[in-house]
């Protein structure tokens, strides 16, 4: 019996990888994304592979719509899409709204908005022939909490996100998809170095009720649920993994 096929942007680290390596556990074959970080990729693939999973790696910056034709291309080698987690994107360093700049919100636009809207965009060609398909959106605590000082235009990016899961997810549920969105807190991946802070995580863990800070696995364990069918009569929402925060 042949498995299902999940494409996962971004998961060369951090919650992608930990997605790719439990779909890989889940009976999933892969397409992986990365973007600069071949040997992480590479890492994670053979992860999945040692777990029974046929896996393809691409180097694709989702912010050019050829690197997206370029993912599909290899999607449609492997077989028929039947999921897509939806999780490539940047975060800039830590800075006030009045100091950002054009360069930096187009960047960041073109990455975790218009980059992820395409991706989904192009799943969805796919997936509504089949009458079936789940997409997972990775957002962020952060579209309602602002991130005020530190990431405003992330949290931004993630919002749009937020509005696009609930608008895409009306749009093709007659033709019998999901799309869910997974909105992570605090969670200890290399995001924060990324943005200038790598303590961050730790440093704010006392602001969650939980009083900790949340694992890539964990994110993991909250996206395949969704993506399994106990989740048979969830789309439209954003769940929350974030210690209460």
């Amino acid at each position: 019996m042949s498995r299902p096929l999940c494409l996962i942007t971004g998961a060369s680290a951090g919650i992608g990888a930990a997605c790719a390596r439990l779909a890989a556990a889940r009976g999933y074959d892969l397409a992986l994304t990365y973007n600069s970080d071949r040997d992480g990729a590479q890492t994670v693939a053979d992860a999945c592979t040692a777990l029974g999973a046929k896996v393809q790696i691409i180097q694709a910056n989702v912010a050019e719509p050829e690197a997206i034709e370029r993912i599909f291309a290899t999607v449609d080698a492997m077989g028929p899409l039947a999921a897509l987690i939806n999780n490539a994107g940047i975060v800039g360093l830590a800075t006030r709204a009045s100091e950002l700049t054009h360069d930096r919100l187009r960047h960041m636009f073109d990455v975790n908005v218009i980059g992820a809207m395409l991706v989904a965009a192009q799943a969805v060609k796919r997936m509504e022939p089949l009458g079936r398909g789940v997409i997972i959106n990775i957002t962020s605590a952060a579209a309602r909490l602002g991130s005020a000082n530190q990431y405003v235009d992330y949290a931004a990016t993630k919002a749009a996100m937020d509005i696009f899961t609930k608008g895409l997810s009306d749009e093709v549920a007659p033709a019998g998809l999901r799309v869910m969105g997974v909105a992570p807190g605090l969670i200890e991946t290399d995001i924060h170095a990324k943005g200038g802070d790598p303590d961050r995580a730790s440093r704010l863990a006392g602001n969650v009720p939980m009083q900790r800070t949340g694992s890539a696995d964990e994110v993991a364990q909250s996206v395949l649920w969704l993506m399994s069918g106990d989740a048979s009569y969830i789309t439209g929402s954003t769940l929350d993994v974030t210690g209460g925060r």
